[in-house]
């Protein structure tokens, strides 16, 4: 059997004909040889008689059968396929000849152990020069093998059209390559628009954190577990900060002997609201035993102005930086029954500068010097909690700002609660936060007023309210 014979091909063309190897390269046999062997899919075709004429190395792996072993037998009958389904198999292979376009089949082939392989076949018609039928090609494969193809296909266009979390297709220069519609909502833009772009574009907060995981995958390979990002969306009110569960995986081509990376495979799912009812009821249950523990500490002083210093410093913890407790001079105050504006004595303030218990400053101090609209004096105005906040300023402005007021220096958002007991308005506590801190909010002054409540208690046990 000759050269090409043994390739898997047919050897046509004479000794001395065109295409042939020589000094000018391989020949077109050789060439359709190597083609064939390098396909993925296991290929074999017949002339017009049913005769084996190209069988490549795919087959011969699915089936058993070498080329030489294939190559030149009338049909499959005997050794591919049973003698009882040869007829059948064969016309409805062959057919294909006298059919337009391709035509697909499934049936049982016989390996050379004699084993039974279930293959999907593709075939189609061979023309000749005279635009006749001159053969017929037949690719195939494994059925579970085309079933898995099929599977991945389906997942992958399920998961850009119909997931309900988000999947970006990140390329190896960490831009969008491919998104489905959620992460396109998510990121509040379309589709296209977010293709190519850098993500310092779409994302306000947590760009670094993200490049960093994404970099990482592209490097060591899918973390063990998935993360949560805090991210700032760009939109078009302004950025939102949102919470998201990323998974990662790394992406490399099938097609390449080493691993070439295409990108990273990035699935998000936004747990915004599921994390801060996470993070509100584990500060409601810290604060809840801050009061606890405060209230057991408070139990045990004999003074109850250290009984409600005690107060102050339990709620300092994680809520604020400086606190203060300034009592109404001249006593408390009823409803009412305030004459002239209301002017408040310092009690007891945190300490400046290295951390410590809050300092009483005695019970007969000298009034503060509070100027006209001072969020303590409005607290007491309305006997309700008032928020203030600097805003964004300049540091000088918010020093300013805050020297004003007689708060330390380095305050920019301030709390004020009223000290409320038997129907008497005693005084204010104001806690206060730093640049580093977030500025109060509401669940912030409901706390305060849970704590201004113990200490206006122990204030009124103690008489200070009565005195100065």
């Amino acid at each position: 059997m000759s050269a090409s014979r043994r390739s898997g091909t047919t050897d046509e063309l004479g000794p001395d004909e065109p295409g042939r190897d020589g000094p000018e390269g391989p020949g077109g046999s050789d060439l359709l040889a190597a083609l064939l062997d390098g396909m993925d899919a296991a290929l074999c075709a017949f002339d017009a008689d049913g005769v084996v004429t190209h069988w490549n190395r795919e087959a011969e792996r699915i089936l058993g059968w070498t080329a030489a072993e294939a190559v030149g037998r009338q049909g499959f009958a005997g050794w591919a396929v049973r003698r009882a389904d040869a007829e059948e198999v064969e016309g409805r292979l062959l057919s294909a000849m006298q059919a337009p376009g391709r035509q697909v089949h499934e049936f049982a082939l016989l390996t050379k152990d004699g084993g039974r392989v279930l293959v999907r076949t593709q075939s189609a018609a061979v023309r000749g020069p005279d635009g006749k039928p001159a053969g017929v090609y037949c690719a195939f494969s494994e059925v579970h093998a085309q079933i898995d193809l099929e599977r991945s296909i389906a997942l992958s266009e399920a998961l850009f059209e119909d997931a309900s979390w988000g999947v970006v297709l990140v390329d190896a220069d960490l831009r969008p390559a491919v998104v489905n519609a959620h992460a396109a909502r998510s990121l509040g833009i379309g589709r296209t628009s977010v293709l190519g772009r850098p993500l310092g574009e779409l994302l306000a907060q947590g760009v670094e954190e993200l490049e960093s995981a994404l970099t990482h995958v592209l490097a060591e390979g899918a973390p063990p577990a998935p993360a949560e990002i805090w991210v700032g969306v760009r939109t078009p009110d302004g950025d939102k900060r949102r919470c998201w569960r990323c998974g990662f995986v790394r992406l490399a081509s099938p097609l390449a002997e080493e691993p070439v990376p295409l990108g990273v495979g990035w699935l998000f799912q936004d747990v915004t609201e599921a994390k801060q009812s996470e993070q509100e009821a584990a500060l409601l249950r810290f604060r809840t035993n801050q009061l606890h523990r405060a209230a057991r500490a408070a139990a045990e002083c004999e003074d109850p102005a250290e009984a409600a210093v005690v107060h102050l410093d339990f709620a300092l913890a994680g809520f604020a930086d400086h606190a203060l407790i300034d009592r109404v001079s001249g006593g408390a105050v009823a409803d009412g029954e305030a004459e002239g504006p209301v002017r408040l004595v310092r009690v007891a303030t945190t300490p400046s500068g290295s951390p410590g218990p809050s300092l009483l400053t005695g019970a007969a101090g000298l009034p503060v010097r509070y100027g006209e609209g001072h969020p303590a004096l409005q607290c007491v105005d309305r006997t309700g909690s008032v928020r203030a906040s600097v805003g964004a300023v300049p540091a000088e402005q918010a020093r300013e700002w805050a020297r004003a007021r007689q708060w330390p220096l380095d305050t920019v958002h301030s709390l004020c609660a009223v000290l409320r007991s038997r129907g008497r308005t005693l005084g204010v506590v104001t806690f206060l936060r730093g640049g580093g801190r977030s500025q109060f909010e509401r669940s912030d002054a409901v706390y305060a007023e849970d704590v201004a409540v113990r200490i206006a208690s122990a204030l009124d046990l103690g008489g200070v309210v009565g005195r100065g």
